[in-house]
């Protein structure tokens, strides 16, 4: 879910925080960037600037928390359900939601897909959840696959984001055609050959401007999930061997799966992390989209797979998430629940009360394995002080031909009158 980056003919700029929870980002845009609200008086997650992140940030919150059983603040869903477009769309942050979203909205496939993932999982929501799956297929390419805005080329993140988007809520990615292609088609079109020397069996964000396809492990750890048909959340798989990239000639989606398995376990084999570099700087560990490589090697091969790179997390992480707010905390929380570990002890860390630190409190917790939480036990939570992390992350923008192609990580045939209960 890092910031991702599409070559082109012309120079492609981009700033951002390295290890940062990264969330999808787009070009700023003309407007001065509006002041950060005081944290979780507005219901939303993190008192960092929204401009950028604001959509994101809120999905991946409300999400972990379902992930452990608590029922989000209502006004917190209300939040994200607010900044909705009327066609059902997501923008990054909509600073004034009384207006109508217009051409100048920068609605994207990326933020629409988290909070189709988010909403579902709090229920109660099937409208909004409908109109944005009913945006998302309308906006699909002609190869099966999408872009990071409408219209833009297809790449492999935006396209698994999309298929976690379908499968969470219970539509067939196979079913959702455009052109005869459906988004596992464009999806396996990222994968490189086994007989590549370099980054064999990885995914490409997208072809370069030459056509070819250079591995990412930001696009890898997304599109195993992708071709696995996974979401943001996801448990381990069944316990495999050692993934190896093998496949001849166009692979499946499982040999697709474990081929970027392979290419990750290869690359968090020596130090236990990816790494990430701004141009002309070190190498610095990438604790992002390592938590997004622990969800995949775990998705795929079961949790011992993880093994490495979630001790490592489990050691390293807490000051990253501490400085980097709501979607670090969130991501932190699936390599957790991908692989079985106990959120609430994570290297130490509780991140399930960190998370809950940075916006409005909980209102309860559904029936678990172990426990029930009250609604009347929940309410004496609102009575703790909210804290501000600072701020978490300072957006990548990309300027690409002047098309804004910036993108997170690592999100129709269903029926309309299907309901969750909150």
């Amino acid at each position: 879910m890092n910031v991702r980056r599409r070559s082109s003919a012309a120079a492609l700029a981009a700033i951002a925080v390295i290890g940062a929870a990264a969330a999808p980002a787009v070009a700023a845009g003309p407007s001065p960037s509006p002041s950060a609200p005081a944290s979780g008086s507005s219901g939303l997650y993190g008192t960092a600037d929204p401009q950028y992140d604001g959509v994101w940030r809120q999905s991946l919150a409300l999400l972990a928390q379902k992930t452990v059983g608590l029922v989000p603040s209502s006004k917190a869903v209300e939040w994200l359900t607010g900044q909705q477009c009327d066609n059902g769309a997501f923008a990054p942050y909509r600073a004034d939601t009384t207006k109508a979203c217009d051409a100048k909205t920068m609605a994207d496939t990326n933020n629409t897909a988290a909070a189709v993932q988010a909403l579902w999982a709090v229920g109660g929501r099937g409208d909004a959840v409908e109109d944005a799956l009913t945006w998302l297929k309308s906006v699909q390419n002609k190869d099966g696959g999408w872009g990071y805005s409408p219209g833009g080329p297809s790449d492999a993140n935006s396209t698994s984001l999309v298929i976690g988007a379908l499968t969470a809520t219970e539509s067939d990615p196979e079913q959702v055609v455009k052109d005869g292609r459906t988004p596992y088609d464009a999806l396996l079109t990222f994968a490189l050959p086994c007989a590549k020397d370099k980054g064999a069996g990885a995914f490409a964000f997208q072809p370069d401007e030459d056509g070819k396809l250079l591995a990412n492990a930001d696009a890898t750890a997304a599109g195993v999930l992708g071709a696995l048909g996974k979401g943001l959340v996801t448990e381990a798989g069944e316990k495999t061997g050692a993934a190896t990239c093998a496949h001849t000639g166009k692979p499946t989606r499982d040999q697709a799966a474990a081929s970027g398995a392979a290419y990750l376990a290869d690359a968090v084999a020596e130090d236990g992390h990816l790494t990430s570099a701004l141009g002309g700087s070190a190498d610095q560990p990438d604790y992002g989209n390592t938590a997004d490589a622990v969800v995949a090697l775990a998705a795929q091969g079961g949790a011992d797979k993880a093994a490495k790179p979630l001790a490592w997390l489990q050691k390293n992480a807490a000051k990253w998430a501490e400085e980097s707010g709501p979607a670090a905390y969130a991501q932190l929380i699936f390599a957790a629940h991908a692989t079985g570990t106990d959120p609430r002890d994570f290297g130490g860390t509780d991140l399930v009360e960190r998370l809950g630190a940075t916006g409005p409190a909980t209102t309860g917790a559904r029936v678990t394995d172990t426990a029930t939480v009250s609604e009347e036990d929940g309410a004496k939570d609102e009575k703790k002080d909210d804290s501000s992390v600072g701020v978490w992350w300072f957006v990548g923008v990309c300027l690409v031909l002047g098309i804004g192609v910036c993108v997170g990580f690592l999100l129709s045939g269903r029926n309309k009158k299907k309901r969750q209960q909150p």
